[in-house]
Order: structure tokens, then sequence, then C-alpha cells
């Protein structure tokens, strides 16, 4: 395996020119963490890893669960228990048959509660079997501070995360397409066009780029926002529990976090990465190169130090090969963890050369020699 270091004396040299954030971010928040949904690392942090409650932040993995285990198209039926659910609502009755696809729209853009009973009893059959299947799911993406009591996040004994596990459960969803599709949605008719549900994430219209992702609240738990933001490419989530002025603190937090990062291309579509030996061919070697372009998102002060690009190249060929024909992989890292993987591509046809016949007939006089000093033993 060979490794590029990517620690580009181009890039010194643009960091070198590029402002430093001075300004320190204060934030009403008990708790709160900035991730870079990239790469994972943590932007800004309040005592994130600290355990607290999260109210309807909750349905951010009631609805990943939903769209990964059940049939948006599904028919739901709903019971008395999901019907009889306390606090926000989609006004569901006992009896009600609802798409899956309306009661998660509801439980993201409404908040409805009865909504995630609903999911629940349907995906698991109980909600304490849901439950248990989103704190695994959970651990699985690295949330191991997180404990799931129900799918609404009213509060309960044993019902918790941190800003930071959050944070990871939300990158973790927005790798979903249909999930990503409906947090960023600010208002959709579903069931038939017999209602409308109105996002209840005011920064979807208040910040530039925002692309969701979830409010919630309780007496208890206090304010809850979790949000994400996406420009020339760069996208970061926010999280903040227990925060009184949460709508100010994630703008700010936001700024913050696109102020003080660059995106750099680690990868560029036709450039070259490496050369491979070739066996038998009209050339000695062939060059490869990159499929797509890379760019990664890093904090100006890092200098990309914690990126790697390891290629998986075999060490020789044998012709004919083609042009545009994958020989191979560049493995993108980011702190020793795989972020993509690119294939790399011959960048020219390479035809096949037949041997010169004085060099086939020194190595079969090699072989010949060989089997006559061994008698055969161990074949040719």
């Amino acid at each position: 395996m060979k490794k590029i270091c990517v620690l580009l004396c181009f890039a010194l040299f643009l960091f070198s020119l590029s402002p430093r954030s001075a300004y320190a971010t204060s934030v009403s928040a008990q708790f709160a963490c900035v991730m870079d949904a990239q790469t994972g690392q943590v932007l800004f942090e309040k005592n994130a890893y600290r355990n607290h409650s999260m109210a309807s932040t909750t349905k951010i993995m009631t609805a990943l669960l939903a769209l990964e285990l059940g049939n948006p198209d599904a028919s739901v039926s709903i019971s008395k228990n999901a019907a009889g659910t306390e606090g926000t609502s989609l006004y569901l009755s006992a009896g009600d048959e609802v798409l899956l696809k309306d009661l998660i729209y509801g439980l993201m853009l409404q908040s409805g509660n009865d909504a995630a009973i609903a999911i629940a009893e349907h995906i698991s059959g109980s909600v304490e079997a849901f439950a248990q299947k989103m704190t695994e799911r959970a651990k699985k993406i690295g949330a191991k501070n997180t404990a799931f009591q129900n799918p609404n996040g009213l509060d309960a004994e044993g019902h918790y995360t941190t800003a930071y596990d959050l944070a990871l459960i939300t990158r973790e969803a927005l790798r979903n397409p249909a999930f990503s599709e409906i947090c960023a949605t600010k208002q959709k008719t579903i069931r038939g066009g017999a209602q409308t549900v109105v996002n209840h994430n005011k920064l979807l219209s208040m910040y530039p780029g925002c692309i969701g992702v979830k409010t919630g609240f309780t007496k208890k738990t206090g304010r809850c926002l979790v949000s994400a933001a996406e420009r020339d490419g760069r996208k970061f989530i926010c999280v903040t529990l227990n925060a009184p002025d949460d709508w100010n603190d994630h703008t700010r937090l936001l700024d913050k976090a696109f102020l003080e990062t660059v995106r750099f291309p680690l990868l560029a579509k036709g450039m070259t990465v490496n050369a491979v030996s070739v066996r038998n061919g009209s050339a000695g070697s062939i060059e490869v190169t990159a499929e797509e372009d890379f760019y990664l998102t890093e904090r100006k002060d890092t200098q990309f130090q914690n990126a790697e690009i390891r290629l998986k190249l075999p060490q020789s060929l044998k012709a004919p090969i083609r042009k545009g024909e994958v020989l191979g992989i560049a493995e993108i890292y980011y702190d020793r963890k795989l972020l993509h993987s690119v294939n790399l591509l011959a960048a020219a046809d390479i035809g096949y050369s037949k041997a010169p016949s004085s060099t086939l007939f020194r190595t079969f006089f090699k072989k010949l020699l060989y089997f006559s000093c061994t008698g055969g033993e161990n074949g040719v």
C-alpha cells in the first residue's frame, strides 16, 4: 500500500495568507457542539460530552430508523395508544390509516408525538422495542453516551444524549437522501391533501444555506435545536441543548464555522497520482489519474495535518490496457477514518507487445536448465 502526504506546500502558502479569527463566541446554550459534516471534526464545543435530555430532537433518530427499516409507501394503522399521545400532535385518530412517509413528514415538520408512537409500533411492534433499536443504532454510529426510552423525546428517566452524540447522529441521518429532503422541507401537504404541516425550524428561512434539521422543547429539558447549513460545498451541523436564545446561538456558531474553515482540493479530476509498471506492453509503465474531484473542508489552523491519501494499486499490470480502465482506488482518510474512495483510471491506451525472440529463448533455456538440474521434482 502506498501513501501520499497531503500536507501540500501550496496549502501551507494559502494558509499563511488566510486571516485568523480572533474573536470568541459566547452562547446561551448549556451544551453545544458544531461539527464538520464531512470529517466529523468538532469546531466548537461547550459541555458537548455531558449527558442531557434532548426533547424532540430525539425524532432525528426516529425518522432515520423509519426510513431505514420501513417502506415509506406502507399504510400504518393508528392505535389508541398512538392517538392518545400528549404534547405536539398530528391529530391522529385511532383506526386512521396513514402512509409511513406522511407520518415521517408530520414527525419532522410538525413534531407530532403521536406520529412518533405510530412509527415505533409499526416498525417494531412496541415503543420499548423500537427505543432499543434506536439506542443500538446510536451505538453503531459512535454515539456511545446516548440512550432512548421513547421515539418522541417526552421526558423519561434514562432518556439522554450529548451534544456531540446528537451531532454524530445527525451527520449519519443527513447521509440518507430521503431524510435530507424531509428535514429541509418548509411545508408539506400530506394524507391525500387533507392536511398541511409546517416546519417549526425557523432557521430554514432565517439562515442562508440552512438545510434542516429539528427543534425540541420540554419544560424540564429546555429549548433544543439541531441545525445544518451548507455553502460552497461546506456543510456544518450545530447542536444546542437547553439554549434560551437558540436561534441566535446557531446563527453565531454557523457563521463562525464558515469563517474559520476553507475548502481545498486534495484530488482533481484527471490529476496524475502515480504510475504502474506494465508487462508485455508498448510502454513500460502507465500513469493513473483520479476519476473525480475531492475537496476537503478543514480549519485554517490545522493545515490538513489529519488528512491522508492511500493508493491501492497493483505492483504491475499486464498489457493490453485501455484508457479509462479502472486500475485501483485512492482512499481519503481523515484522522485515520475512511472518508471517501476515488477510482484511479488508466491515462492512456497501452497495447500488447510480444517479447523479442531472444528474450523468449533465454526464458526457455533457463527453465530447461532448471528442469535438468532438479529432475523435474517441483515442476517447471
